[in-house]
């Protein structure tokens, strides 16, 4: 191994790869690209990824440290893993060794070996239990139990303990119960073979396709050995996920995997619920709500063929496939694919790129596409597959736009919306409320002297949540208790100003005791399993009302839901980012698509002080197609995405004015090379100061793609070379999303 340089990229913030000699008597056939490495960082030692091997370094050897160790056989990510790390490093501009360890578990990057999977084991009822549940005596006090009982008793292979959770509060208590009886135990899955991972799959319940679905079917399973971008459009309730479902069973019968990537895993329990039900084998599930073994188990599971079906969120898009097939993006215009801090990649786009590599389909599902796919597929680069009507013949709901001017408010709802709830609830069926800010009021106000709860670490104000007796920032997470009194003029005469879901859910409480009520937000859904329980209780018709944030206008199938009140939507109408109004568009509609998707009609009332405000006409009056013709139109009057494209230059620092010099100093380096670029900047960003540091920003913008990326080339390893105050931390966002 004489001359041999390993060229490793090294978890760290530094814009290089670094120089090592192989470690002492190692294998020269084990370092192979894509393995990793532990090596001395500094004082440190850490894991890194072995890039390439070179015949030297432009260290002389004498300078050179050896690796440690090399800690795989075989290379940890494969070899299209590999090729999508590189393309995303060089495209988004970001250190490499943040980008190759944003692709693996905790546990690997610690080190730890890349072992077979663990097999969760799974329950299974036992004879004793069938006798227990034929005997109705048995079960009449513990609900819980029958519940249990009777769903294992159709899983005659047994159920994963993660399934059952949705089913019962508190499941692994009750299974523990049940076991202590003898009525249930544990059985080892045997690891699904490839013939049977092969064989195609029939859904337990066939369902009868209608025209738009049967299409866009046949249109994407013609094309599963190639590449093609298909954006599928469709309405809420009009049955994009069936039609995911039927494409994966026909991946599935080629003996290939599919990875589904959707925007908050934890909020969409009843998609892996449909998932779990129609696929065979074990689902491998990746996100942040896992420990870091669960989330091992899950990665080696993708990477070893054994799961087929992949379901994750943004991060698993570098999932390791061993027979990838076809890729699928959820909500494709969410926000939340949009990683905002650190390695700033688009997982959407990253897709793209992925099954471009990979010469494999990507579908991208949406009631509400992105303005960006939609010119994707108005210039021909995105196949459109539309899906206009709701399964089983439903229509979409009305819109009604309620002028609330004027009118006396009960905690931010007028008399005409109430008498609408209470007519509907007196025909037993379910109403939603949306109201996109948790807490009791945005902000607490002293009537004497005008104090308001400012945070002390943001330009922002801290909101008060009543019942857990705290002010809490949504910026910084910043937590005190309430006041008891002004702190500057000493008055007791605090007032809570404005509304938040648990204020709404106080009012509604006064105004329909009897009723049962369901608030689905971050905080009411914090501990484990509880937003399972909630949609038990919404699906069995034990909560009639329903009020909560976006979490309730993502991928939720309430049938009883028939009418939707959107309390306040003045608070997204006039955003200072230019997307603002594209994101309340899609927030409106999302969350109006949960009424009336069984038989019964449904009804949309949107409450605001603004009637004649454009967006909200079209919305009501045209539907989303419309608005976003109106928009494109208007972006590229103003050359601005998707008709431009755009870098942001990050700063910030605890003085506002170290934070303004650096961007300076970036913008003097740029200016002698930035042709056909716009450099707009260095100016403050619209909240300044944020969790106690000052932010500014410095915008790049030009109309080609290429002028971009060879300006940022040369540009980014000028400002490395700057040597900039180490008090400033400074990141580029490549394609940023927002600008807040």
């Amino acid at each position: 191994m004489t001359g041999l340089v390993l060229r490793i990229a090294i978890p760290s913030p530094l814009y290089k790869i670094f120089d090592y000699l192989p470690p002492p008597g190692c294998d020269p056939a084990t370092l192979r690209p894509g393995v990793r490495i532990r090596a001395p960082f500094g004082r440190q030692r850490v894991v890194g990824f072995l890039l390439e091997l070179a015949e030297d370094s432009a260290l002389g050897p004498a300078l050179l440290r050896p690796a440690e160790a090399v800690l795989d056989t075989e290379p940890a990510l494969p070899a299209d893993v590999l090729a999508l790390l590189n393309w995303a490093q060089r495209y988004y501009h970001h250190p490499p060794g943040e980008v190759f360890a944003t692709a693996l578990p905790v546990l690997l990057r610690q080190g730890e070996p890349a072992a077979p999977p663990v097999i969760s084991p799974l329950w299974r009822i036992t004879p004793a239990g069938h006798t227990a549940l034929a005997e109705a005596a048995t079960l009449r006090r513990a609900p819980a139990q029958r519940l249990l009982l009777e769903h294992l008793a159709q899983c005659p292979d047994g159920a994963e303990a993660e399934a059952l959770r949705p089913l019962v509060h508190a499941s692994p208590a009750t299974l523990r119960v049940l076991r202590e009886k003898g009525w249930v135990e544990l059985t080892a899955p045997p690891l699904p073979s490839s013939e049977s991972a092969a064989a195609p799959v029939a859904p337990i319940q066939p369902l009868i396709l209608n025209a738009g679905q049967a299409a866009a079917i046949a249109t994407v399973a013609a094309e599963l050995d190639r590449f093609g971008v298909f954006l599928l459009e469709g309405i809420t309730g009009s049955g994009k996920t069936e039609v995911y479902l039927r494409l994966i069973e026909a991946v599935l019968a080629q003996g290939r995997q599919a990875l589904v990537l959707t925007p908050e895993i934890g909020l969409t329990p009843q998609l892996l619920a449909r998932f779990r039900e129609r696929l065979p084998g074990p689902l491998a599930v990746l996100h942040s709500g896992l420990s870091d073994r669960e989330r091992l188990n899950a990665w080696l599971l993708a990477r070893n063929g054994n799961a087929r079906v992949i379901v994750g969120t943004r991060s698993a898009v570098f999932a390791p496939l061993q027979a990838p097939g076809l890729l699928i993006i959820d909500e494709e215009h969410d926000a939340s694919f949009k990683q905002q801090d650190g390695f700033r990649y688009h997982a959407r786009d990253l897709a793209v790129i992925r099954a471009r590599q990979l010469g494999i389909p990507v579908v991208l599902g949406s009631a509400t596409p992105a303005l960006e796919s939609i010119n994707n597929a108005q210039s021909g680069r995105y196949r459109l597959l539309s899906l206009p009507e709701r399964v089983g013949g439903g229509s979409s709901p009305l819109i009604e736009i309620l002028d609330v001017r004027r009118q006396p408010l009960t905690e931010g709802l007028s008399p005409p919306l109430l008498a609408r709830i209470r007519v509907h609830l007196n025909r037993n069926e379910q109403v939603l409320l949306f109201l996109n800010r948790r807490g009791f009021a945005p902000v607490l106000f002293c009537h004497e002297c005008g104090w308001l709860s400012q945070c002390r670490h943001c330009d922002a104000r801290m909101t008060l949540h009543l019942r857990r007796q705290r002010l809490i920032c949504h910026h910084c997470g910043d937590d005190r208790a309430v006041d008891p009194a002004c702190p500057v003029c000493g008055s007791v005469d605090l007032r809570p100003v404005g509304q938040g879901t648990e204020r709404l859910e106080t009012a509604l409480r006064r105004e329909f005791p009897t009723i049962g009520i369901a608030r689905m937000d971050r905080d009411s859904t914090r501990r484990r399993g509880s937003l399972e329980t909630l949609l038990t209780d919404i699906q069995s018709g034990d909560r009639q009302l329903l009020i909560g944030t976006q979490m309730l206008a993502k991928g939720h199938h309430f049938p009883e839901v028939t009418l939707v009140g959107i309390v306040d939507a003045d608070q997204g109408l006039y955003g200072v980012d230019f997307r603002s109004s594209e994101r309340m568009a899609q927030l409106i509609l999302q969350v109006a698509g949960r009424a009336g998707r069984a038989d019964k009609p449904g009804t949309v009332i949107i409450q605001t002080h603004h009637p004649d405000h454009p967006l909200l006409r079209t919305l009501a009056f045209q539907g989303y197609p419309a608005f976003a013709e109106a928009a494109l139109a208007e972006r590229r009057e103003a050359q601005l995405p998707p008709f431009a494209h755009q870098a942001l230059l990050r700063a910030e620092a605890v003085d506002a004015e170290r934070a303004t010099a650096f961007l300076k100093a970036a913008r003097a380096l740029a200016e002698p090379i930035a042709d056909g670029l716009e450099l707009l900047g260095p100016a403050p960003a619209p909240m300044e100061r944020r969790a106690g540091r000052y932010r500014a920003h410095l915008l790049l913008q030009a109309v080609r793609r290429p002028d971009l990326h060879r300006f940022l080339d040369r540009w980014i390893v000028e400002l490395w070379a700057l040597r900039p105050d180490r008090q400033v931390r400074w990141a580029l966002d490549v394609d940023p999303t927002e600008l807040y």
